[in-house]
């Protein structure tokens, strides 16, 4: 007996099958499935860019998760699911401890499952509740949809915040799509991903209709249609730079066991000045340092920060990573991972203080109840800046400083009330290696300048350096493991803010309420019917 207005079987027969087969896993097979394609889903990110592993992934987790008999049994699939791609998304963490092993190496377990593990129970959460909700049809499938958003939502700003490839960021190595942060930013670009990755599973349902079957085909074209305008706004988009500047980026390529010895620091040090005084087809008017580039205190050391005044362009600056120490009236000693400006004069015209600092990289939280030592702060905890803002020095436009993983944070990279021509992200991948950190990293601070509409500086003591243009397109780079410099124009902001840096996350925040109001909506139309 046919059903009115179905998908004829030759179709997406194989889909139903795949479906069936998928429901009808059980316990630790269930599980272990589940894990094994969220470790798909995490080749759809830089450097690999898989994108269409996630069209894959999500139904498949969604036909695991109608099998299950409970919530509790879908907490456990969906977090096998997230724990699976957050063990290979992020198991680049662990190369920093490698850097002094012989002290972290009871670390490395924890970082490489232990993490994961923890950030998995938002998923885990949200998989329980669409299950409560219920899976089936459309309107299961669009509330698990939204359900997972708001995970990565929690997984980006709660607890210090970690928003670490996001789905939305599988397209920040493919320009047009990219575009559509520039209005509704990473996380709205995330719930339009997550939707669309999502809706091909009501195909797996053997009673589909061919309205189903329009409604998939309906929102890949506007999703593409996105990508469409992105690549026309690309394409028309100025490359107009900004008159009388003109950056050098400095990439020393320092091993990271060795940029702190006692026997090596000259010889560090001397490298980063060699590499500024080289000579380039252009003067330079601002030279840009990496991340605690010089391992000295330059605040307080006067004549290592002679040499490099030396080597500043008249009415030009130095910026560069530092670390910093005071102490406060009461003599107790604060350190503070910070950026200054440093004028031919031997001056420092501008100090900014990292705000956002990484937990157990830079402080430790529950210092009282974790007493263990820092990873990347020499057992030390550093203290955190006010925030945000907007710096004026010699050589270039107002510009807002982003020191290291600062820049992963949408929203919260510039000064609102006084608003910067440029972002400048000073970091250092050299704790990681060649593995894929440093090529997510670069294309999430990417994102950051489509987002803003304004250009984006990004000096890494070993790779990825670049200049990105407000498009997000690169306008030069150096790679990693490489030593050098990069000499460049600065370009433009975009001739009109974009609609995020007016709105923030407003418009995403309206399209959700739009899609959850629909899913109630259609939710209760089901209900009404199944009482008829």
């Amino acid at each position: 007996m046919s059903i009115p207005g179905a998908i004829p079987a030759s179709r997406f027969s194989w889909l139903v099958h795949v479906a069936e087969n998928l429901r009808k896993r059980r316990g630790f097979r269930r599980l272990a499935t589940a894990a094994a394609y969220g470790v798909l889903c995490a080749f759809a990110y830089s450097p690999i860019d898989a994108v269409p592993a996630l069209w894959i992934g999500f139904p498949a987790l969604i036909f695991l998760l109608q099998g299950t008999p409970s919530a509790r049994s879908a907490f456990f699939t969906g977090w096998s699911f997230a724990f699976g791609f957050l063990v290979f998304d992020l198991y680049w963490t662990t190369a920093s401890l490698f850097v002094d092993i012989g002290h972290f190496w009871w670390v490395v377990p924890l970082a490489l499952f232990a993490l994961p593990a923890m950030f998995a129970i938002y998923y885990g959460v949200a998989a329980a509740i669409a299950r409560a909700i219920g899976l089936n049809g459309i309107v299961g499938v669009m509330g698990f949809a939204l359900c997972w958003f708001l995970a990565d939502y929690a997984r980006g700003n709660f607890f210090s915040g970690f928003p670490w490839n996001i789905e939305g960021y599988v397209w920040a190595d493919f320009l047009p799509m990219l575009q559509s942060a520039s209005v509704v930013g990473i996380y709205g670009l995330t719930l339009l991903t997550v939707v669309s990755a999502c809706l091909p599973a009501i195909l797996g349902d053997k009673h589909a209709g061919r309205w189903h079957r329009g409604l998939v085909a309906g929102l890949f074209i506007v999703l593409f249609a996105g990508g469409g305008w992105g690549a026309w706004r690309v394409a028309t988009a100025p490359s107009d730079y900004v008159a009388n500047v003109r950056l050098r980026l400095v990439q020393p390529d320092v091993d990271q066991q060795l940029k702190w010895k006692e026997s090596q620091r000259e010889k560090n040090f001397a490298r980063l000045l060699e590499l500024s005084s080289a000579p380039g087809e252009k003067p330079v008017t601002a030279i840009i340092w990496p991340e605690t580039a010089a391992p000295f205190y330059l605040v307080d050391d006067t004549e290592h920060r002679r040499e490099v005044a030396a080597i500043t362009p008249p009415n030009g600056s130095v910026i560069t990573g530092v670390l910093r120490h005071i102490v406060d009236p009461l003599g107790a000693s604060h350190y503070f991972n910070s950026l200054i400006a440093i004028d031919s004069y031997n001056h420092i015209e501008a100090t900014y203080d990292k705000a956002h600092l990484v937990p157990f990289g830079e402080y430790v939280p529950y210092r009282d109840i974790l007493p263990i030592p820092q990873i990347a702060g020499m057992g030390i905890d550093f203290s955190h800046g006010p925030g945000a803002e907007t710096i004026r020095t010699g050589g270039l436009p107002p510009f807002s400083p982003l020191i290291c993983y600062e820049a992963i944070f949408p929203n919260a990279v510039v000064d609102r009330a006084d608003p910067p021509h440029l972002l400048i992200n000073v970091t250092n991948d050299g704790w990681y290696g060649n593995t894929a950190g440093p090529y997510q990293h670069f294309a999430i601070a990417r994102v950051r300048a489509v987002e803003e509409g304004i250009p984006l500086v990004r000096a890494a003591n070993t790779g990825i350096s670049g200049i990105v243009d407000s498009y997000g397109r690169i306008q030069g780079h150096i790679g990693l493991g490489q030593r050098g410099f990069l000499d460049g124009n600065l370009p433009q902001p975009t001739p009109k803010k974009t609609l995020f840096r007016r709105w923030g996350e407003t418009p995403v925040w309206l399209i959700f309420a739009a899609l959850a109001a629909m899913t109630i909506f259609g939710k209760l139309v089901t209900k009404n019917k199944r009482k008829q």
